[in-house]
Order: structure tokens, then C-alpha cells, then sequence
């Protein structure tokens, strides 16, 4: 039957109870896709409300919690006994620096407006250029510790470095160590630049007073009240006499110890710190001998020191009177700028050694030892000579 129309087809209805005027029907092939979203999206927003009224809920159960039970223990424990002091007590002051950096007393390396605080070292930018190491030196290691076996009542650390090729010994050098005397090497480099800067000069003159005397070495002590001292004259008898009282005057006119511990920071020592004036008889003050080996490598590098002020630094160095320790082991046409230290349970001596043969190097030994022990004298005058022996007839 060809002229004749199809017969029309039975449409599918699906049902939509979600009116409240009644119930719609919408052909089942045609919009069946879109209204069974919407009833999902529809019993979502049900079980949503839910989840919502619960944590309004609980934040009002923790709210009352936090109101009845914990500030209460706040005001009574705190609020109420800081304010009844301070009525009672007015002359009494309240540190809250104190509270807030409980540790600040004793646990800093800077200051500021009054207030002692804990500053990170500052290792991508340090003022000073690290150590440039390539190989160690093993046969002299080996060395060192079959020497230092010898000594069984002794713990040393021993650093040396090589100028040319950057090769280096190692013997317990990142160890902490009382620093004694050789911290006045920091010092001389903190006067330096100092100097260098303009806030003070050498031909400046400091007056003496008791509060800068100290006992121990130099010959300062002994002199009269009010005796009156350029810079440079202090610098001088501070590393060729080892001179307290010179340190601490020195030390004063560039800042004083926190002053000295930022200036170490800025540089990059990690370790090296100064904590009390010397004498230091208590070896508060520390260093490591890498740190001081580091230290007197920037001596000599000029994006940190002007070469006048390396000239003098030197021209000190080169006339240390202690010559009992590495120099000793050194061959007498050997030159060597150095400073020494002491305080009985530690000794030590570091320097820059210049060979004869034109090698160059830099030695670093720290001993600490049973109190004024002579074992650590002879430990470092071996330990040098062996050293010596080695930087000037092998070939590195």
C-alpha cells in the first residue's frame, strides 16, 4: 500500500512527581536524558543541607567548649595574675620579650632596639669566599691520626689547606673548639673593616679604664688608669702579645660581641662565636678549625679586605712572640703569620705557612687537653714539622 501514511507509533511517557500542582509527563525518548540529572542534583541539595546543619552544629559545640572550659583557665593561669601583679607590684616591670623569647638571654647572635633575637647564617650571600677543596690529602691524613694515637689523653683537630691545587688534610675539623686567643683573629678582621668603612681609624685614641683590663696575657694590665692608646697600638700588642685588655678595648670601640657575632654571621661561619670578654678562661668562646682555616683565607681576597688593611693585618701576624707551637716545627727560613692560643685545657695555633721552595699553605690545629698538659705542645710542634716536611717534598 503505497499512497497510504505509516501509521502513527505509540509515544513513551515517562512520569515527573517532583511538582507540587501535580504530576507532569514528558515523552520518555525525548527529554528522559535531561530530567534524570535534575533529579539527582535535587537529592543532592537534601543531603547537603544536612551536612551543612551538622557542622554548624558541631562549631557551635566547640565554640562552647572553647568559651566554658578554656578561657577561663586562660584568665585564671595568665590575664588575672599579670594584671593583680602589676596593682600590687607597680614598680615591679613585666619582661614579655622574656615570655615571648624565653631563650633569648643566652641563646643569640643578634640585637636590636634592645631586644636579643636568633639570626639564620646567611649562606647564600657570605661576605666570605669558602675554601676551594678538591682532593684530600690522604697519606698526610693517615699521618696525622697515627700521630695523634700517640697521644691518647688529647683530642685534636687538625685542617690544612693547600694554595696551589686546593687539596686539603682533614682531622676532626668541623668539631667544636674553645677558641682561647685565636679569636682575636675575627676581631682584628672586624677592626679591619671597620676601618675600612670610616667609623673609626687607626691614629684614634682609646682611653684605658678597669672595665677593659683583664688578667691573662699582655702587659696592658699593668699599666695605669686612663692611659690613653691609638688603634693601631692596640692591634698590634692584641696579636703580638696576645694582649686582653687590648682585645676587649678594641672589641668595644667596633661594637662589642654582638656586633662581632652578626659580622660572623654576614661572613658565613656557622660555628665561630664570641660569648664573653676575655680572658674567657672558661672557653665559652668557639670556633672550629675550618672556620678559622676560612677565616684567614679571606685575608687575602680582596672583594673582602683592601690591600692596605691586609698589609697590616699580616705585618701583626708575622710577629707573634709565642713561637713554641707550629712554628717550631717549621725550617727556620720558613715564614709564617699566625695567632696563638691558650687556656689550659685547650692550646692552639693557626696560621699561614710560606715555604722557601714557594708553596703555601694554610694550617689550623686546635688541641684540647688534660689542664696545661704538656703533650698538647708537643702534639702540635710534631704534627707541624710532619706537615711541613710533607707540603714542601711532595708533589701535590
Amino acid at each position: 500500500m503505497r499512497g497510504l501514511a505509516k501509521p502513527l507509533q505509540k509515544q513513551s511517557y515517562v512520569k515527573f512527581y517532583g511538582s507540587a500542582s501535580g504530576v507532569y509527563q514528558y515523552p520518555k525518548n525525548k527529554y528522559a536524558a535531561n530530567i534524570r540529572p535534575a533529579l539527582n542534583t535535587h537529592k543532592k541539595i537534601k543531603k547537603n543541607y544536612g551536612k551543612i546543619f551538622l557542622s554548624f552544629l558541631l562549631k557551635i559545640v566547640f565554640s562552647l567548649i572553647f568559651v566554658v572550659y578554656v578561657i577561663p583557665v586562660y584568665i585564671d593561669t595568665i590575664t588575672r595574675p599579670v594584671v593583680l601583679h602589676a596593682q600590687k607590684y607597680p614598680d615591679l616591670k613585666t619582661d614579655y620579650n622574656q615570655l615571648y623569647r624565653p631563650t633569648g638571654l643566652y641563646l643569640h647572635n643578634n640585637h636590636f632596639l634592645g631586644v636579643n633575637f636568633l639570626s639564620a647564617t646567611q649562606k647564600e650571600k657570605a661576605l666570605m669566599q669558602p675554601l676551594y677543596e678538591t682532593y684530600h690529602l690522604t697519606s698526610l691524613e693517615n699521618n696525622i691520626k697515627l700521630l695523634a694515637s700517640k697521644y691518647p689523653t688529647l683530642k685534636p683537630s687538625v685542617y690544612v689547606w693547600d694554595y696551589e691545587s686546593g687539596k686539603h688534610a682533614d682531622f676532626n675539623s668541623n668539631d667544636v673548639f674553645s677558641a682561647a686567643s685565636i679569636i682575636k683573629i675575627p676581631v682584628l678582621i672586624q677592626l679591619f673593616k671597620a676601618i675600612e668603612m670610616g667609623t673609626i681609624k687607626l691614629d684614634d685614641k682609646i682611653a684605658m679604664s678597669d672595665l677593659y683590663k683583664s688578667e691573662g696575657s699582655g702587659s696592658l694590665q699593668f699599666k695605669g688608669v686612663n692611659a690613653v692608646y691609638t688603634v693601631d697600638d692596640l692591634a698590634r700588642v692584641m696579636i703580638t702579645e696576645s694582649d686582653n685588655s687590648a682585645t676587649n678595648m678594641l672589641l668595644d670601640a667596633t661594637g662589642g660581641m654582638n656586633a662581632l657575632n652578626q659580622s660572623l654571621r654576614k661572613w658565613g661561619m656557622k660555628t665561630t662565636r664570641i660569648n664573653d670578654w676575655l680572658p674567657d678562661l672558661k672557653g665559652t668562646n668557639v670556633t672550629t678549625s675550618k672556620e678559622m682555616a676560612t677565616l684567614l683565607y679571606n685575608i687575602d681576597n680582596p672583594n673582602f679586605l683592601s690591600l692596605s688593611s691586609r698589609e697590616k693585618m699580616v705585618d701583626y701576624m708575622s710577629h707573634v712572640h709565642n713561637n713554641r707551637l707550629i712554628q717550631a716545627g717549621l725550617s727556620a727560613d720558613a715564614i709564617f703569620m699566625h695567632k696563638t692560643g691558650d687556656i689550659g685545657k685547650m692550646l692552639g695555633d693557626a696560621g699561614i705557612v710560606y715555604t722557601p721552595n714557594g708553596k703555601k699553605y694554610i694550617v689550623v690545629m686546635l688541641v684540647n687537653r688534660p689542664y696545661n698538659s704538656p703533650e698538647g705542645k708537643n702534639f702540635i710542634v710534631e704534627a707541624s714539622s710532619l706537615i711541613y716536611k710533607y707540603m714542601t717534598n711532595v708533589t701535590l
